[in-house]
């Protein structure tokens, strides 16, 4: 019999039983356990869940709009596999949007958020010196949170976060990529300092250049992995 990858979830969290069902699949995407390609099955999972097929139901729907399944008429549900199109086209939108939001932080963020996103850089600094990526993949997520929440545009925010989840998946082997790490923290010090200075433009400008940074290292990073897999095999 197939050993089965996912255990019984807890049930004593706080938050609703269908957003600790979607954040468990999720995490389980991310993490290589459920796999590109492989089928979702709701009967299973909710097996493997300890939960009722109802909860499964509706975060498979919230991860399809995430971009991290695929939904296939009388076919079935599928983890999604990003192609080199897909990831571009991402980009496309998400660099316009990045682009926006920090320019719209030059003009409308606070001093409590300029100096808490000055604070982060600190932060992932520290973090990349002592090599914990998993901080810096935390603490990189609270910086481009607090950039977003510092447009004061509520519909540009749920925008970008969603296209953002469907990239989170590579993020670590993203970050990993020699060199990127300096490279990340040096770029959002440029997008800082344009904000600070209430440069709009500059802070477009300096978003836009991490956005194709991190795109040329996302793809870098995947054809490293690609190759590195074909050796394996």
């Amino acid at each position: 019999m197939e050993k089965r990858k996912l255990g019984p979830i807890q049930l004593d969290s706080y938050q609703p039983l269908r957003e600790v069902v979607c954040e468990t699949l999720r995490d389980a995407v991310r993490r290589g356990i459920l796999q590109p390609g492989e089928r979702l099955m709701e009967i299973q999972l909710a097996e493997d869940l300890g939960v009722s097929r109802t909860p499964v139901r509706e975060a498979i729907r919230k991860l399809e709009m995430e971009g991290y399944v695929i939904m296939m008429p009388r076919r079935g549900t599928y983890v999604a596999d990003l192609s080199i199109r897909d990831i571009n086209e991402v980009f496309e939108i998400r660099t316009s949007l990045e682009s926006l939001a920090s320019g719209l932080a030059a003009e409308r963020i606070n001093e409590d958020e300029l100096e808490k996103l000055q604070r982060l850089l600190v932060e992932i600094g520290a973090y990349i010196k002592s090599g914990d990526m998993e901080s810096i993949v935390r603490t990189d997520t609270e910086f481009h949170d607090l950039l977003y929440q510092a447009s004061r545009n509520t519909r540009l925010v749920g925008i970008i976060s969603n296209l953002r989840e469907q990239l989170t998946r590579f993020r670590t082997t993203s970050m990993s990529f020699p060199g990127r790490l300096k490279a990340t923290l040096e770029e959002h010090r440029k997008i800082v300092e344009a904000i600070a200075q209430g440069d709009e433009k500059a802070a477009r400008k300096a978003a836009e250049h991490h956005m194709e940074k991190s795109e040329q290292t996302l793809l870098a990073s995947m054809k490293a992995k690609e190759k590195k897999d074909i050796v394996k095999e």
